[in-house]
């Protein structure tokens, strides 16, 4: 008895012992399970603490600018209440009033000036004069004011423009108005108080704010308009982007989201009575994982244990897949029509089997398609014999006939036209056995074959044929035009009254070859149409060829493709019209593809 080393074991293992026995080592995959874990639930508790944190510092900024604003507020409400309100502008002067109110607050404000309801300046610390040509009645602030007299009005960061004053010019500000009643004599009537706030002085306050690594925070209003950034310029001027849009409609809290294809998180507060939204950004990839000693113990170890699994799978997957890709190599070569490749024959045992079995199939698939293709070839050459020979013997018995009625008629001339006409046609029809003619071949044959006929029916139609000089070298398939001419003459003439009408056009179409047979017989109906090319045969005339339209249509796509052959138009006494289309190659060129 023959003795099995383990080597003759191994080679008999299955792959499914295999996997088995290599990847049991894989367990260790639950300790990176587990890392993974932890990490994700100290991420998450990180991200909660940056959220506590961002929160508690808008809370500070966010009380910071709404002691500031109000400062602004309470500068308005002594603005009107102390100096406008109590004064008869037509008597006494506020000027000095709101200059020394003015001198006090210089350092956060940059104008004051109260306008009547018909945009006329009446007072102005320190501006002298609006701009000239400027109608202060037509600015969007101006009408606000006036509609809502209850409401403090301020506008979004700008250049001041109102005022004609060098010392302000270009100078950043935030417009505060609001409408207050002013006193003129015994009447009283709307006006306009207007505070110039620096942006500089709130730009101070948010400018010196940082959030980590990489955060920062921004300002919006209700509307989506940008009052701060920290790269305001850089969002002016299109080389940044920032979701104020979406911003101005946040609600107070914190959230994660992604913008711009980077998840960060976002928290928002309200800033008082402006409806203005303080928003801190943290961008995921600057959180300070690094400042937590127990994630980089957790990462060191998770670390670890994965280089070993890689290097371990690296091994199994190796032993295991190696042979599989071997074998798939050999099966995309049998796959790209290459079945004389050898097929790899290693690995385990299932593999192995697999691989014997590939190579036998490839074998076997071979030889039936060399099978199939000499059949296919003996098939398709039988057809074409079979179709080329079946010239119906009523046609060469009348041929005759006609011969001997002209001889007996002493028409000698006559007769000698037939017997050359019926001796070119057969020798066109023979052809050397060859299946493709020159289209001038094709043309001679249908020519000789039509004046046959035509005696025979003794004029009772005419034909003409017509052919562009540049397709007369063409390659044409021999015997497609004469079973067509002969359908018109004796299922679209024999019947007629008249004097009957064949017309064959030959033309080329950029790389197509057209052939038209056009006759104005009997025509026929649509389902007739359909019983010539549909798939019952067709049987033509006893006394034809025997070749019926649709045996020239199968030849056609048999031996050019599907995207050529036959289509016919016809109607009931209007005639009908037969198009073939082949493609326009030259007669030696399709010789060489024979061959």
């Amino acid at each position: 008895m023959e003795q099995k080393t383990p080597v003759d074991f191994l080679k008999k293992t299955s792959i499914r012992y295999t996997i088995f026995i290599y990847f049991t080592i894989s367990a260790l995959v639950a300790i990176l399970l587990s890392g993974a874990l932890l990490y994700m639930q100290m991420s998450r508790q990180l991200t909660a603490a940056v959220q506590d944190e961002n929160q508690a510092v808008l809370g500070q900024i966010n009380r910071s600018v709404d002691s500031y604003l109000r400062t602004i507020m309470k500068l308005s409400d002594s603005l009107y209440y102390s100096v406008i309100k109590n004064a008869d502008l037509s008597a006494e002067p506020v000027n000095s009033q709101i200059t020394l109110l003015y001198d006090n607050n210089k350092d956060n404000i940059a104008n004051i000036a109260l306008l009547s309801k018909e945009g006329e300046l009446l007072e102005a610390v320190p501006a002298a004069r609006l701009k000239t040509g400027l109608d202060v009645t037509k600015e969007q602030w101006f009408g606000a004011t006036l509609d809502r007299t209850d409401n403090l009005h301020f506008t979004t960061p700008h250049v001041q423009y109102i005022f004609d004053n060098n010392e302000n010019q270009y100078r950043w500000v935030i417009t505060l108005t609001r409408a207050v009643e002013i006193t003129n004599g015994t009447s009283t009537d709307q006006g306009i108080l207007l505070i110039d706030i620096r942006y500089s002085s709130l730009q101070q306050i948010l400018q010196n704010i940082t959030l980590g690594n990489q955060g920062y925070l921004y300002m919006v209003s209700s509307g989506g308009d940008l009052i701060y950034h920290p790269k305001m310029q850089l969002i002016e001027t299109g080389q940044m982007s920032e979701n104020i849009r979406e911003a101005a409609g946040y609600r107070d809290g914190s959230w994660r989201e992604k913008y711009n294809g980077e998840w960060r998180e976002v928290s928002v507060k309200s800033v008082g009575y402006t409806g203005w939204k303080l928003l801190s950004v943290t961008p995921e990839k600057g959180l300070p994982l690094s400042n937590l000693k127990m994630k980089l113990f957790v990462v060191f170890v998770t670390a670890s244990f994965l280089l070993a699994l890689v290097l371990i799978n690296t091994f199994i997957s190796s032993k295991i897949t190696t042979p599989v890709q071997m074998l798939e190599k050999s099966v995309n070569a049998i796959e790209a029509g290459d079945l004389d490749t050898e097929v790899y024959m290693g690995g385990s045992y299932e593999i192995r089997h697999l691989g014997r079995s590939i190579g036998d199939m490839a074998r076997q698939i071979k030889t039936l398609m060399e099978d199939i293709v000499t059949e296919h070839e003996s098939k398709r050459k039988s057809e074409f014999d079979t179709l080329q020979s079946q010239i119906n013997p009523h046609f060469l018995y009348n041929t005759l006939d006609i011969i001997v009625w002209m001889i007996e008629n002493e028409q000698k001339q006559e007769a000698v036209n037939v017997v050359t006409a019926l001796a070119r046609f057969f020798r066109i029809s023979l052809s050397k056995g060859k299946s493709i003619i020159t289209v001038k071949d094709e043309l001679e044959h249908v020519r000789n074959y039509l004046m046959i006929q035509q005696m025979r029916f003794k004029n009772k139609f005419v034909y003409t044929i017509e052919a562009q000089e540049d397709v007369l070298e063409l390659a044409s398939l021999k015997l497609m035009l004469q079973p067509l001419v002969e359908n018109a003459i004796y299922h679209g003439m024999e019947f007629m009254d008249g004097d009957g009408e064949i017309e064959v056009k030959v033309y080329r179409e950029a790389e197509n070859l057209w052939f038209q047979i056009s006759d104005n017989g009997l025509g026929m109906t649509s389902q007739q149409v359909d019983s010539l090319l549909g798939s019952k045969p067709h049987v033509s005339s006893r006394r034809g060829s025997g070749i019926g339209v649709k045996n020239v249509n199968e030849r056609i796509r048999l031996f050019f493709g599907e995207d050529y052959g036959l289509t016919i138009q016809s109607e009931p006494d209007e005639g009908t019209v037969i198009k073939i289309c082949l493609p326009a190659r030259t007669y030696s060129d399709m010789m060489e593809k024979e061959m």
